[in-house]
């Protein structure tokens, strides 16, 4: 691959049919961290996490008064007719709201003229993956990608951490709102009330502590202990839904996201050595900066971006060349985005990288130059792809490795997309296009096949279906 090809297809989202193949690829690059749109057009329009919140709080309270005399229910199936529309209407129109966000989503970055920074913004939405796999967050990812992503992929990444931790839809996806001091004033007084001593009593919920720790900072082997989990839960407990009602008195922080203090675990907290001793919610914003800034995270953080950019294997040197910049700008976004673009190992020739689908995908909408997606044709040719959009099966995202991406069976499924694209598109010349995609990279025995076939529409389709399409 030249470099022109690199800059277009490795670090970007592959070139639009018509767009000319940059002279200075590092410059092109380079200018796209000014050029970037956090709010586009298919975007600003869009629900935000307040929106989602006040949308699910209202739903949840339209299911208590429905839910009043069926304590026992155990399905949709035993419930009554009105609780069932009250279930039914809210996720059908959470799932709504979920199609035109990905169809804005893909619509952006189909028309960005800064694919590399959209790319980003993609890295990180999977690194701090919340996943409409859990029903309750479908109205959620879209407003999170958008509000808490987006807005810091050029800033620093301790922002980022704290916007997304603190996001509605972490908050939702990763049961925060279940998790309560087991000391504090709310949970002395509600266990006390317990009437039924079988009855649960409400305590600390690990699973966004956890997370925070083993995806999306330190690492699994970022040296913690169970006993750090633990601490830093409790130090997150009281972070919570603005105008839920039992915690009226719950200071609003914007964003549909409330600290209240009534549940939050009284006492200083110690993680890995440190003390914490700040009160309330300043606790865990103090723990956040830390692991924000920790050695481990740099490693982390440092090791996935190289393998996103480099190989499957990443290069140890590069993986220290970006630790280290990570540690001396404090988590600069942009420096490590620099560091990428000036690193050698990024630009190796050959195509290192299997697409994903979702790669894939936008890469050939943006090279049959789509104007118009529609958001529920491309939301199903998503799931038909096997990559759902914001629908990774765990909170570590989806993999980015080839072997989980090119099975015989999913290339199959990305023929047959590429025929129906190609379908409905408007080719003029196939040949022209596939130089423009891949700049003196496209390989002899496509140019081949495209000029032997039968039609422009069958030419683009062998196109969109190359080996040069499947990576990047």
């Amino acid at each position: 691959m030249t470099s022109a090809s690199i800059a277009l297809n490795r670090f970007g989202l592959g070139a639009q049919g018509v767009q000319s193949a940059p002279d200075r690829p590092r410059v092109w690059l380079l200018d796209q961290l000014s050029e970037f749109d956090p709010a586009p057009r298919p975007i600003a329009a869009r629900p935000t996490g307040a929106d989602a919140a006040k949308d699910f709080l209202a739903y949840r309270a339209a299911q208590r008064n429905a839910r009043r005399g069926q304590r026992d229910l155990t399905s949709l199936e035993d419930a009554s007719d009105g609780l069932r529309q009250v279930l039914r209407g809210y996720f059908r129109g959470a799932r709504q709201s979920y199609i035109a966000d990905v169809g804005a989503r893909a619509q952006a970055a189909v028309e960005s003229n800064a694919p590399f920074v959209e790319r980003m913004v993609h890295f990180w939405s999977n690194h701090f993956t919340v996943s409409v796999a859990k029903r309750q967050a479908s109205a959620f990812a879209g407003p999170y990608e958008f509000g808490a992503i987006r807005p810091h992929v050029l800033g620093k990444f301790g922002d980022m951490l704290r916007a997304t931790a603190l996001h509605p839809a972490m908050l939702l996806y990763l049961d925060q709102l279940q998790s309560v001091g087991p000391n504090s004033v709310g949970a002395r007084f509600r266990n006390g009330r317990r009437r039924d001593p079988n009855q649960n009593q409400v305590g600390l919920n690990e699973n966004l502590a956890r997370e925070i720790f083993e995806l999306h900072t330190l690492g699994v082997d970022g040296g913690y202990a169970q006993s750090d989990v633990t601490e830093f839960a409790r130090a997150l407990t009281g972070f919570t839904l603005a105008g839920l009602p039992f915690l009226r008195n719950a200071i609003e922080l914007g964003n549909g996201v409330a600290f209240a203090d009534l549940v939050h675990e009284p006492g200083s907290r110690t993680i890995m050595g440190q003390t914490y001793r700040q009160s309330g919610g300043e606790q865990a914003l103090a723990i956040l900066s830390d692991l924000s800034r920790h050695p481990a995270t740099a490693r982390h953080i440092a090791t996935k971006l190289a393998r996103h950019f480099s190989s499957d294997d990443p290069p140890p040197s590069l993986v220290t060349r970006l630790e280290t910049v990570f540690l001396e700008t404090d988590g600069d976004l942009p420096s490590l985005y620099r560091t990428l673009i000036e690193a050698p190992e990024p630009w190796q020739n050959g195509a290192m990288k299997f697409r994903t689908p979702w790669e894939w995908s936008i890469a050939s909408l943006r090279a049959t130059g789509t104007t118009g997606i529609n958001p529920r044709i491309f939301t199903g040719m998503q799931s038909e792809l096997g990559q759902v959009v914001w629908g990774a099966p765990s909170p570590a995202g989806y993999p980015d490795l080839a072997k989980d991406w090119a099975a015989p069976d999913a290339l199959v499924r990305r023929i047959e997309v590429a025929a129906r694209i190609a379908g409905n598109a408007r080719p003029s010349s196939v040949p022209t296009l596939a130089r423009n995609l891949f700049p003196d990279s496209l390989g002899e025995p496509t140019a081949t096949a495209i000029a032997r076939a039968e039609s422009p529409r069958q030419g683009l389709a062998l196109l969109l279906s190359s080996p040069e399409m499947m990576r990047r």
